[in-house]
């Protein structure tokens, strides 16, 4: 029979081999994903937990916005880990997982878009058969 040269990881390389500029990545780009996070979070709390915005439109960009914090989080805490560690490695089992989510929810938020586009759309061209008053 033949060899078996199966991939069983991969090895990151990342966008930079120095350390100082490791650092100043993970630094980066641990803030950015905070700031994404609470963001999309405060979003999604405050679109459920006020009753001022129960219409469509708000229920649509708060799930936009919970898609959006579950999309960045398929990938970037790897990353922002990876900027700490000698040994950047990935399972291959990992990376189709991560692979899976990324697909998942970034697909999800096209659809939501799309959804949202076509919420827009009757609103504004048939707007005596879009509902105004929600009780």
């Amino acid at each position: 029979m033949g060899q078996n040269n199966n991939v069983t990881e991969f090895v990151l390389l990342g966008l930079t081999q120095d350390p100082d500029g490791q650092k100043a990545l993970f630094v980066m780009f641990l803030l950015i994903y905070i700031v994404t996070m609470v963001g999309n979070l405060l979003i999604v709390v405050t679109a459920i937990a006020s009753p001022s915005l129960g219409s469509p439109m708000y229920i649509f960009l708060a799930y936009l916005s919970l898609m959006d914090a579950l999309y960045s989080s398929a990938i970037s805490p790897k990353m922002i880990i990876d900027l700490l560690y000698d040994k950047k490695t990935i399972s291959f089992p990992a990376c189709m997982g991560q692979l899976f989510t990324d697909h998942l929810f970034g697909s999800a938020e096209v659809f939501l878009l799309m959804v949202k586009a076509y919420d827009r759309y009757v609103a504004i061209s048939k707007p005596l058969h879009y509902l105004s008053n929600h009780e």
